[in-house]
């Protein structure tokens, strides 16, 4: 719908009267001289881009948006997403696109899961469009018909470094959103009118979202600043800024306030907290029909359990279903399935949004090489403290006739580096099982890195698993060297570990179970044990991975010396035991290498 048209269609909708409209003009004004105020103040100054939205604030807050100010995480508010960290704004975005996918799992999450009335608003900058995290939310929000999500775009045409390439052609950004199947307004963004009617009727619009395209102009009502590039990340000086803040003032007519309308108060109660594992673990012949199970498949196994357990439980897929066993999840629970497609962005913006205000337990499944795609987004997560689950399948070199691209080699590197983020690397199904569990129940943001290759059942039913808490699989008092391992790795030090003590050398074996934290006390007590000697295994390459961790973990003890095997080149496809074998981390390096150890 044209700007004209968007207009004309008030006659059949009034809206507010002359008084509120003149009441939210005041408050746009207020909200300009607050950015005015908070950004003088800075070395760095976006005052531009505060100001060319302060009309759209303040109808949505003081007009539009239905919550409770005094309770801004309440259940029932409609949700706003900014790329600024506030109280009603639940995920730290950033400039770089990224608000949009979190508004579309928020809106996902309310007309799917909660069925509630709660509406969800994404502000976006016209810089931020160019972004191709934006496209993608914009194909996710039109396929799965999220009318209760209005994303407006503030169209000021200036960016970082001078004005964007279609500048103020309104047109191109409508003609964009409508050819992505979103009902589209464009809009005066400075006519409070306008915006009170469009978004009433973006209220009426089902089975599609909605998209205001509003034409701004930065450093709105500043003499001599208004739509000037040269003025961006500046410091207003504060005898020029007094003055621009005396000018507005001087055009507030009112002293009213507008309260927000209450929130329909119809979300349902949701409980999220203390999962339990009401049955342990059990891989018997119709799992395990060879004694043997992929952790890949025991994660799918694990999270099925886990749906049963909590209604809450969630699985996004980037179209690898078939390859990581999410299938079997979606196979028993069809509708807490959401299928992203091949948009790793977006996926993880999704559940990022879908786990806000603690609605869902989110777990997103992938190819862990795909997750180096949506690390931006995975390190905006953690800055948000979010509660989300990453599983990462397809790890290492010991996945098959696959193409190098499809293994993961970074990944362990990548997570370790996320504040506060729980690192599982479980080596058979149990642990696999017990890692999912301990994931749902852990705050802020974990990830669980599983194997293609099938390996043995090593643990019992009855094994309890904590997180920083490693296991000693084998041990005796005559150990020469602690060798430490996780995922595929350890079965191949379990082997090595038998070849070893055919020849009269005994090895002790530490299984990891969590990369972060580390259990550093079982590390060095055994290390000692071990005259001091430790041999780390990984399939990774040694850059952020085990073998660093551990070096961490022991270096202000005396006397402990660290030997890593680890993937040192560019790895190449063959058969699992071939490409352990290639890459130096089979039970044959490993016997080589205790000896080595030994012989100095």
């Amino acid at each position: 719908m044209s700007e004209a048209e968007a207009s004309g269609g008030m006659v059949h909708n009034p809206g507010p009267d002359e008084k509120t409209l003149q009441v939210l003009r005041d408050m746009a004004n207020r909200l300009r001289i607050s950015s005015i105020r908070a950004t003088s103040t800075s070395t760095t100054s976006h005052l531009k881009p505060c100001n060319s939205a302060a009309e759209i604030m303040s109808v949505l807050f003081f007009y539009t948006m239905r919550y409770k100010q005094e309770d801004p995480e309440n259940a029932d508010n409609d949700r706003f997403i900014l790329s600024k960290g506030l109280p009603f704004v639940n995920v730290a975005t950033g400039w770089p696109g990224q608000g949009l996918g979190a508004a579309c799992g928020m809106a996902y999450t309310g007309k799917y899961f909660d069925q509630a009335s709660y509406r969800v608003f994404c502000l976006l900058g016209d810089g931020e469009s160019s972004e191709g995290s934006v496209w993608e939310a914009l194909a996710f929000a039109s396929y799965y018909n999220l009318d209760n999500l209005v994303a407006i775009f503030d169209v000021n045409h200036i960016g970082h470094s001078g004005s964007m390439s279609i500048e103020h052609c309104i047109a191109i950004y409508q003609k964009r959103c409508e050819a992505f199947g979103w009902n589209t307004y464009v809009v005066d963004g400075r006519d409070v009118v306008t915006l009170c009617h469009v978004f009433s009727q973006a209220a009426q619009v089902r089975g599609k979202p909605t998209a205001v395209v509003a034409k701004t102009f930065r450093a709105r009502g500043m003499p001599n600043v208004e739509d000037a590039e040269s003025w961006y990340g500046r410091p207003m000086p504060k005898e020029r800024a007094d003055a621009i803040i005396k000018l507005i003032e001087s055009q507030i007519q009112t002293n009213s306030i507008l309260v927000p309308p209450s929130p329909i108060e119809d979300s349902p109660q949701v409980n999220i907290m203390d999962i339990n594992m009401t049955s342990p673990p059990a891989y018997i012949s119709d799992d395990v029909v060879s004694g043997l199970v992929s952790t890949q498949k025991a994660c799918g196994l694990a999270l099925a359990k886990l749906g049963h357990e909590n209604d809450r439980v969630i699985v996004l897929d980037g179209d690898a279903r078939n390859s990581n066993f999410s299938d079997i999840f979606k196979k028993e629970h069809p509708e807490r399935f959401i299928q992203c497609h091949t948009a790793e962005q977006n996926m993880v913006n999704v559940a990022l949004g879908c786990a806000t205000r603690d609605r869902t337990i989110a777990f997103v499944c992938t190819f862990a090489a795909f997750f180096t795609r949506a690390f931006d987004q995975i390190h905006m997560g953690a800055i948000s403290q979010m509660n989300i689950n990453l599983i990462g399948s397809h790890c290492g070199v010991s996945i098959g006739e696959e193409n190098p691209y499809h293994m993961a080699l970074e990944d362990l590197a990548m997570f370790r580096a996320i504040p506060n983020c729980t690192v599982f690397y479980p080596s058979d199904a149990i642990s696999t099982e017990h890692a999912v569990y301990l994931a749902a129940n852990t705050k802020e943001m974990c990830f669980i890195r599983t194997s293609q290759a099938e390996t043995a059942v090593i643990y019992t039913t009855q094994e309890t698993f904590q997180i920083g808490q490693a296991k000693v699989v084998r041990c005796s008092d005559n150990d020469k060297v602690t060798v430490i391992g996780a995922g595929v790795t350890l079965h191949e030090a379990l082997v090595a570990a038998d070849e070893l003590s055919k020849e009269g050398i005994s090895i002790r074996v530490i299984d990891l179970f969590t990369i972060k934290p580390l259990d550093t006390a079982t590390i060095i007590s055994n290390a000692k044990s071990t005259s001091g000697r430790i041999i780390t295994v990984e399939e990774h390459y040694p850059e952020g991975g085990i073998g660093e961790a551990v070096c961490a973990a022991v270096s202000m003890e005396p006397n402990i010396t660290v030997h890593q095997l680890a993937v040192m080149g560019v790895p190449q496809s063959g058969r699992s035991s071939e490409a352990l074998d290639f890459s130096g981390i089979s039970a044959r390096h490993i016997n080589v290498a205790v000896k080595c150890i030994l012989m100095d």
